[in-house]
């Protein structure tokens, strides 16, 4: 595998809003890149920049230490390779290193992910930019997740942790504003219209697919979602698959992966018309955000 990646440099992929579409892309980047030899790969990116789903999705049945549902695995597994049954000890270890550093001091986790390769096993590190300059060691496999994710096999001579962090933190509230703006077009639109709606991505932005062509005023639905985003109401998590947006529950499968405010949403404008992608037979409705919104939206209608 790794032979195969040599000349790999950098790969990036549109982060998608959703856990069941980052699972799948997880998987999808497993296939690709994953070397059974990889010994340390790291994660970078802030919270709720989806992390988690992706690490899920390349590792299937991993135990994350950091849980989002608040059950933290103690003692840390890593922190305790000595006490561990030979037999039934972990290939696979896991560690969040901006929570564990609330616990452990830096070189500690260090010098316990060292023991770690040493010993033949692998370890998941979520925030590795924060254990590098401790670990002074970059790891095999490196994915930085903000828009979009990033995948790199860094060699001698980089790419570095912080070059990775750069891109993932910049990006990311496009991906926030462009996920809690296309949740705000399905509450405008109503269950009618999102119950057979598909979602795809564009640069700071989205894409609401429907397989027929559906009488939807963009103007007025423009409109409506800016005056929601002028209302200033709050955005909050409520479970793994519902968000609410000042009183009203929304149904989200990416809860974590929104703006704390509507107001935090800027630039917010719609293509004014359906774009027909022939090829998969779909009519598409265009979203985009940012103060480059105006821009995107032009570009983007060069290929359509």
């Amino acid at each position: 595998m790794q032979e195969l990646q040599r000349s790999h440099i950098i790969s990036r992929y549109f982060a998608p809003r959703g856990r069941d579409r980052m699972y799948a892309l997880g998987i999808q980047l497993s296939q690709l890149y994953l070397s059974p030899s990889d010994k340390l790969i790291g994660f970078i990116g802030e919270a709720g920049s989806g992390k988690s789903m992706i690490i899920k999705g390349m590792f299937p049945g991993i135990e994350l230490t950091n849980d989002d549902d608040g059950v933290n695995v103690r003692p840390l597994p890593l922190l305790n390779q000595d006490l561990e049954n030979r037999f039934f000890t972990p290939h696979t270890y896991h560690l969040d290193i901006r929570f564990e550093n609330a616990f452990t001091q830096m070189n500690v986790l260090a010098d316990a992910i060292w023991e770690a390769i040493n010993r033949g096993k692998r370890v998941i590190v979520e925030h590795f930019d924060l254990i590098y300059p401790f670990l002074k060691k970059n790891a095999d496999l490196l994915v930085g997740v903000g828009e979009e994710i990033i995948i790199t096999r860094p060699n001698l001579f980089g790419p570095f942790p912080q070059e990775i962090y750069d891109v993932a933190y910049t990006t990311l509230p496009y991906r926030l504003m462009a996920h809690t703006a296309e949740d705000l077009c399905e509450l405008v639109l109503g269950d009618d219209f999102v119950e057979h709606c598909t979602h795809g991505d564009v640069r700071h932005g989205f894409i609401l697919a429907f397989n027929e062509e559906e009488n939807i005023d963009i103007a007025v639905l423009e409109k409506k979602v800016n005056a929601f985003i002028a209302q200033d109401l709050p955005v909050t998590y409520k479970d793994d698959q519902h968000i609410t947006i000042g009183e009203t529950t929304l149904f989200c499968t990416g809860p974590r992966t929104h703006v704390k405010r509507t107001s935090d949403i800027t630039g917010f404008r719609l293509l004014p018309y359906l774009v027909h992608d022939r090829l998969n037979k779909q009519y598409l409705l265009v979203g985009c955000v940012g103060e480059d919104a105006e821009e995107n939206l032009k570009k983007l209608e060069q290929f359509v």
